[in-house]
This record gives structure tokens, sequence and C-alpha cells, in this order.
């Protein structure tokens, strides 16, 4: 049954990894003076993660840079200085400036998704350079493996105050998610409870999986479906079709 805490919230679902994000980076805004300012979220692809960071940067007002795997230092400055408005500068010092200086004057966090991007570029230093020059807080989005990676770097890994890892997908954020990816669909409990099982801990598989229940609703001209009902009507896992023998 759906009440006011499963309907969405300006298009999105308060899923748990989205209370956790927020309340991720709620920590490093909050803190006292003397705690490290920068807090990570990590687990694997598709638990929601990123869907959580936006959401959370429009709420916390934070600045929100999604690392990509080609980037150096200019481009990486560039983007987070697009993303606060400002023209950036010729030199990297110089565009490292204008962000820590931003961060610093407006007390708005930073939200650094793809985390392993930077890591994988040895950009690690770039972030804590601006962390330093700021004292801003900083949100770290990363892969199951980040808090491990970022042991290389011992003065940037003692500067984390909270390591939160992602949870995998509940049956209550797959009632969650119903209104969003089938709209008009009672889905009972047993299908999204098996929706939950098959998804390996995947947001993303249950969203599939609920437009795929939608569209299959709507071309039988049903409003309601179970377990039951649902047959053996294929569901996506995330696996590689296997090969049908002639």
């Amino acid at each position: 049954m759906m009440n006011e805490n499963t309907l969405p919230v300006n298009g999105v679902a308060e899923t748990a990894n989205l209370g956790l994000c927020d309340v991720a980076l709620e920590r490093a805004i909050e803190r006292t003076g003397s705690l490290p300012g920068m807090v990570c979220l990590y687990g694997p692809s598709g638990w929601g993660k990123s869907v959580a960071a936006t959401h959370v940067a429009c709420r916390r007002r934070a600045y929100y840079v999604q690392a990509k795997s080609v980037w150096t230092k200019k481009h990486t400055l560039t983007a987070i200085l697009h993303e606060m408005g400002i023209q950036p500068s010729r030199t990297i010092p110089e565009m490292l400036d204008q962000a820590a200086e931003e961060l610093a004057v407006s007390g708005r966090p930073l939200i650094v998704d793809e985390m392993d991007h930077v890591v994988e570029k040895n950009l690690v230093e770039l972030i804590r350079d601006l962390y330093e020059s700021s004292q801003a807080p900083i949100l770290l989005i990363g892969e199951e493996q980040l808090p491990a990676k970022l042991k290389r770097w011992e003065r940037f890994h003692g500067r984390i105050l909270s390591w939160v890892p992602a949870q995998p997908v509940t049956l209550e954020d797959a009632r969650k998610l119903l209104p969003l990816y089938a709209p008009g669909i009672d889905v009972a409990d047993d299908l999204l409870a098996h929706l939950v099982g098959i998804s390996g801990g995947s947001v993303r598989r249950v969203a599939v999986n609920l437009e795929l229940i939608h569209d299959a609703a709507g071309a039988a001209g049903m409003d309601h479906l179970d377990k039951h009902s649902w047959g053996r009507r294929e569901l996506y896992t995330g696996e590689a079709p296997k090969r049908r023998l002639a």
C-alpha cells in the first residue's frame, strides 16, 4: 500500500542510499572545526549513488561534478569552476585558488562523483589541495574499492571524517521506486520482493524491471500484478542472455 512516505519527491525516490548520502554530507557540514571535512559514500555500480548525489547537491546547494576517465588537472578544475559559474584563469595554480576561494567564501559543499577516475588519474592531491585551501565540506562518491584505493595517499585518507557504505536495494526502496517507474500499476509485495531478490543489490535493475512490468501490464490491460500473474515472463538480471541451441 502506498502512503506519503513512498511518494517520490521532485521526481526522485527517497531511497535508503539517498538518505545515507544526505546524512554523510550533513556530517561534514555540521562538523566541529577541529574535525576533517571530507566524507566518502562508496558501493557497487547501480546502487543509486549518483542519483542520490545529484539530488542531495540540489538539497544542500552543493557544487557537483562527475569526474571523467580522461580528465587532467586542468579539466578537473575547469569543470569545477564552470559548475561555480566562474571563468577559469590561465594557469592551474590560479584555477585552484579560484575554486578554493569560492568554496571558502560561499560556504557551499563540493561533491565529486566518480572519484575512482580521480584516483586512477593520480589527481587525489588536487582534491586535497582544494580541501586544505578552503576547509569546505567535500563528499566523495565512488565504487566499493575506493577506500582501499585511497590508502595510497595517507595524508588524504586521514582527512576523511566518515566512510559510508552504500546499501543494497530493499523492499521499501522498491515500493518508493514504484510510482516513478510503474505509475498506475499496483505491484504486489511478493513481486517487488522478487525484483529485489534478483537485483544483486542494484537500484537500477529494480527500476528497469519496474518499467518492464509497467509496459507488460499496459499491453495486457492490467492494473495489478503479483508474482503469480507475472508468471514466467522474463526479468532483467544484468546477466547476458544464454545462447540458444539450434
